[in-house]
């Protein structure tokens, strides 16, 4: 797995993650809050499944090392 979420959308999607779980714990969502799983994972392991299926990329290319 390649890194294909960059520094802004990775920012992004921890917050909303964060923000879904607190709703479903604290607030209306209930169990629907659990779902504000996906874009906190995919925010700190830095790579979306989704994006790669559409062809997106938001991190910057990696260099190769050597």
């Amino acid at each position: 797995m390649s890194c294909n979420v960059g520094g802004v959308d990775r920012v992004l999607r921890i917050v909303a993650g964060l923000a879904i779980l607190g709703a479903g714990a604290f607030g209306p969502l209930g169990w629907w809050g659990l779902i504000g799983l996906v874009p906190l994972a995919t925010g700190v392991i830095r790579f979306c499944p989704a994006y790669t299926l559409l062809g997106i990329r938001t991190c910057a290319a990696e260099t190769p090392a050597g």
